[in-house]
């Protein structure tokens, strides 16, 4: 009974669910993870029916995995990240919240095979490269060059998806997404969109 009420307490707003990571985690939170609310959003839309297969490209610290996963119990929910610290903050963070069904991929997101899942979440993991000013660490190489790179292999493995696809944005400038997908939900401050796959 404790450890459960103790779970749920993680989720009940974004300074709870902060709580999970190091002071030094906690201080990047509002900038580069998903709050709460939209994780729950985001989780809604993807996990359109039992099963379904979800992967957060770049996924951090896992906050928007683990989410989801608590948010939407009947979908799994997996994060790629290429920082090594990072996904082991998310490992932790995942234990200790008590969540089964998210998984975290240590990789780069270009040797990813992205046919292994259904729906997609994308909260612009790639705009570092463009950003001098508000990095996460040092710990991974940043360029131009990089950013078109990781946005040109995203949109080619969205073209090869089936119609259906499901994909979620936040704060995306949209070069990643392929014309082929709808969008069909727009925030009222145009940072989240959903989309299909016609």
């Amino acid at each position: 009974m404790e450890k459960t009420l103790l779970k749920r307490g993680y989720f009940a707003n974004d300074a709870a669910f902060d709580w999970l990571y190091p002071q030094k985690i906690r201080e990047l939170s509002k900038r580069h993870w998903t709050p709460l609310a939209i994780a729950e959003q985001a989780a809604d839309f993807l996990a359109d029916a039992p099963g379904k297969k979800i992967l957060d490209i770049g996924s951090g610290v896992g906050k928007f995995c683990i989410a989801a996963a608590h948010f939407q119990p009947q979908a799994t929910f997996y994060g790629v990240e290429q920082r090594y610290k990072l996904h082991q903050y998310a490992q932790a963070a995942k234990d200790v919240a008590q969540i089964s069904n998210a998984e975290f991929v240590h990789e780069n997101i270009t040797r990813l095979d992205l046919s292994s899942y259904d729906n997609f979440y994308f909260y612009n993991s790639f705009f570092e490269n463009l950003d001098d000013n508000d990095r996460i660490d040092e710990e991974v190489a940043y360029s131009t060059n990089l950013y078109i790179q990781y946005c040109r292999h995203l949109y080619r493995s969205l073209e090869r998806k089936p119609a259906g696809t499901r994909l979620v944005t936040f704060h995306s400038m949209q070069d990643e997404v392929p014309p082929s997908f709808q969008a069909t939900y727009v925030s009222d401050d145009l940072q989240l969109k959903m989309w299909i796959k016609r």
